[in-house]
This record gives C-alpha cells, structure tokens and sequence, in this order.
C-alpha cells in the first residue's frame, strides 16, 4: 500500500472485508506476540500466571469437581491453561493458529512430561475429535469470527463433547465492544512493536456498525524509512448475553450459566468479559 491509500480509505469499512483478523499466524508477528505471552508486567496478550492459577484452580475445582476428563482449549496460545490442567491430571488438546504459540506450548509439555497435543490448526477449519468432558475457549477469542463460522464453532464442540461435557466461553460483553468500537483514532511512533521490528509509524482507527452489531479496528503501520504501508483490520460481533444464551441452545446445549468473572465471581476481573457455562445435555 500507499500512503494514498490511506487518504482514500472506505469510510466506514465493511466488517471483515479487510481482514479476518490481526495476523496471529505471520511466523514474525507470532514470535513477537509470544513475548507479550510470557510478560509478567501486563495482561495484554495473556494474563499473568497468578491469575491463570485461579482461574485453574475454578475450572478444576468447581466445574470439573476435581474429576480428571479430556479437555479441550479452543485459541489455546502457549498453553498456559493447558499445562497446568495438565498438572491436576487431565489429558488436554489445545488448537492454535499461532506457530510461535504452538511450538512453545510443544516444547514445555514436553520438557514437563505432561499429557497434552497441541495442533497448529484454525479452530474454524480443524477437527477437533471427539470424547471430550470439557471444551473451553478464553479471553475473548469467540468474538472475533463471523456469525456463522462462531456458530459452526460451537456445532462442532457440541460434537466434540462427551454427553453431559461443559462448555466453557469467555466472550466480550455487548458493551465492551461497542466501547471498542466507538474510541476515536489515534497514533504512535514506535522503535519497535507487534506488527514491525523496524522504526514505524502505528495509526488505528475504530468503527461501530451499529446495523451489524460489529466493530470494525483498523491498524496503519508506516515504516519510518522507507514509508511503506501495511494495513491490517479485525472485527469484532457484538452479542447480548440473550444472543449468546440463544446461540447456545440453537447449538444444542442446555443450563446456559452466565459468570461475571472467569472463576465465578467479579472481584477484580476484567468488566469487559463475561463467563458463560454450558453443557451437552443428552
């Protein structure tokens, strides 16, 4: 791209039009997200371990009542649920578009001796298996996928589930992505980031499709020498907690439970996710 093309954007863009969604799977990019993973200082790309130790600790404890099962984790990053389910003494599968994620989630399972497969897949597209006493899918991954393939999404772990498996979703709450949707645009210089390792210029800009329920994020980055441009755009469905409660039970599941928090409570969780406990009922 050019800087024209900047000028002579759509406005506003078509939800997905310009992209699925930010490019977990460029081996580059991945690498550099994976260090945003391992970072203890912030919860942008993964939640620091503490916090995944509680959530844990609830999944095991309260939904699982501490009874080893296969289990499942759609979006899976590096593997931090996993491995430590893993601990407790459940068999995981965890799917992840990102090579740089998957290869260290591999790596550590390994080095633990623990009883996980990690595949290197688009959940929209893998095949999941089947036999499995929870399915799971964390910090807002379900949101960024078109209304039909989130459907096909969660066909296919009503499938993959053994009878009277959980399901388990962390989404983004209606509001959350409309707020997304509606901050203004804004930029930064960078010496380095997620989308270069060279000098650039990071422009975003932000859509609401009020019609669609979708927010649109697009992201400019400028090199600062040879001012090329590169674009890349992630949209985002927007559901009512009665959207995804009838989504579910269209998708066959039944005791639809809404959480505030990932771990049962809203304490100091994240106001911008909402936890959602289901089950395969048969």
């Amino acid at each position: 791209m050019k800087l024209i093309d900047v000028i002579q954007r759509q406005h506003p863009p078509t939800p997905w039009a310009e992209g699925e969604k930010i490019p977990w799977n460029d081996p580059d990019f991945s690498q550099r997200m994976l260090d945003e993973h391992l970072s203890q200082e912030h919860d942008a790309a993964s939640r620091r371990f503490e916090i995944i130790d509680q959530h844990v600790r609830w999944i095991h404890e309260r939904v699982l009542e501490r009874k080893p099962t296969r289990i499942l984790d759609l979006g899976c990053g590096p593997g931090f649920y996993t491995h430590r389910l893993a601990q407790l003494g459940h068999r995981c599968v965890g799917i992840d578009f990102s090579p740089a994620s998957i290869a260290y989630a591999r790596e550590q399972a390994g080095e633990a001796g623990l009883d996980c497969t990690y595949e290197h897949q688009d959940i929209r597209t893998a095949d999941y298996g089947e036999g499995y006493g929870l399915v799971m899918s964390v910090y807002g991954e379900f949101n960024v996928f078109r209304p039909e393939e989130a459907r096909s999404i969660l066909e296919k772990a009503y499938r993959a589930l053994a009878p009277n498996g959980f399901l388990l979703l962390e989404p983004h709450t209606f509001e959350a992505v409309v707020k997304l949707g509606e901050q203004p645009a804004a930029w930064h210089t960078e010496e380095k980031g997620l989308f270069s390792e060279e000098p650039h210029l990071h422009l975003r800009e932000n859509f609401w499709d009020a019609e669609k329920r979708v927010t649109i994020q697009r992201f400019y980055i400028i090199d600062a020498t040879t001012g090329e441009v590169t674009r890349h755009s992630a949209s985002m469905q927007a559901y009512t907690n009665e959207a995804y409660r009838s989504l579910l039970t269209e998708c066959g599941f039944g005791q639809v439970t809404f959480y505030p928090a990932l771990g049962g409570n809203a304490g100091d969780s994240e106001d911008y996710l909402t936890t959602i406990l289901s089950r395969k009922c048969e």
